[in-house]
């Protein structure tokens, strides 16, 4: 006899009512949710940007913004608002007391602008029109210039729009020169080695509305990009939310040093085993990869990492080996 229960919907669906349940059905839908990741999927988000170096030594950089197709799961191909055709758009680094140039094209059917959330720009640079520019029609184009100041890690979305426009896909990574890392110090008796290396560094965006919805880095599980290491290695992390929602980021077996918000190193680092991360907020952690393994890392709001037919949206993992 195959087992049926009536249960709501939201447990089940993440609806509302009641429903009877095929479990055996739910659980292979499940399970073959998990076993199909990592998918493959067309185009990937967050790629490095490099600039044309011009005579005086200020970095360009070329940004078009338009509407293009992304598959954010396998089948799933969505109208997305995209800088240079990713979600998210180019990561851009820059060093501190750089002039930064970037030239903005837009191919979109409504005007736009962008917004440097966290970086210390001229208030006529700030993205914000009709207060500090023209809004860049469709078919226009602007120039932003500012020189950094300070080390940021920092983000760039579309302002005018916004509610539309960055759920939709409009985000970015801006990272500027490098915070400090704990290093030499002992937080809750964990010490944190005086020559620490960091084997990698991970910009997570994380989203909830819009075409995109609930994703990693543009992307829906079981399309999220899979991170591998080895027993020992220490990561650096830079969560941004770029959604409406906050999101408590959970990565199983390995607690995560959480060292600056906003960019802005913390006086006082402190260990968490689940990050909360409010829209607009960036946290910066590291965490060392102790055990090997598979390891779930996801938002731990249920109804964003499962539903009925199985294991989806902000859910990826890290894979340890020895």
């Amino acid at each position: 006899m195959q087992a049926r229960v009536t249960v709501s919907e939201e447990g089940a669906s993440g609806g509302h009512g009641g429903n009877e349940v095929d479990w055996p059905v739910m659980d292979q839908a499940m399970i073959d949710s998990i076993m199909a990741f990592p998918a493959e999927t067309q185009g990937k988000g967050n790629q490095s940007l490099e600039p044309t170096v011009l005579a005086d030594g200020t970095k360009e950089f070329h940004l078009t913004v338009a509407i293009t197709e992304w598959e954010v799961e396998p089948g799933k191909v969505v109208e997305a608002w995209t800088y240079n055709g990713m979600v998210p758009g180019p990561q851009i680094r820059v060093g501190v007391g750089d002039k930064v140039r970037v030239v903005v094209d837009n191919q979109l059917p409504a005007a736009t602008d962008i917004h440097w959330h966290g970086v210390m720009v001229p208030n006529s640079m700030d993205g914000v029109s009709p207060y500090t520019q023209d809004p860049i029609e469709p078919g226009g184009s602007f120039v932003y210039e500012f020189t950094t100041r300070e080390p940021a890690i920092a983000m760039y979305h579309a302002h005018l729009h916004g509610q539309v426009a960055i759920p939709n896909g409009l985000f970015g990574t801006f990272i500027v020169g490098e915070i400090p890392l704990p290093r030499g110090i002992t937080v809750a008796g964990r010490e944190i080695p005086d020559d620490l290396v960091i084997s990698q560094e991970i910009p997570m965006v994380l989203n909830d509305a819009g075409v995109i919805g609930l994703s990693l880095n543009g992307k829906s599980f079981p399309a999220t990009q899979p991170y591998t290491g080895t027993v020992g290695d220490w990561v650096l992390i830079h969560y941004y939310n770029e959604g409406l929602q906050i999101h408590p980021m959970h990565q199983h077996q390995f607690p995560q040093l959480v060292f600056a918000k906003d960019g802005i190193p913390l006086d006082h680092p402190y260990w968490a085993d689940v990050v909360t991360v409010a829209p607009g907020e960036r946290y910066s952690v590291l965490y060392q990869l102790v055990d090997p393994g598979v390891w779930v890392w996801h938002c731990h709001i249920l109804t964003h990492a499962e539903r009925a037919d199985g294991m989806f949206g902000m859910v990826t993992a890290f894979i340890v080996d020895e």
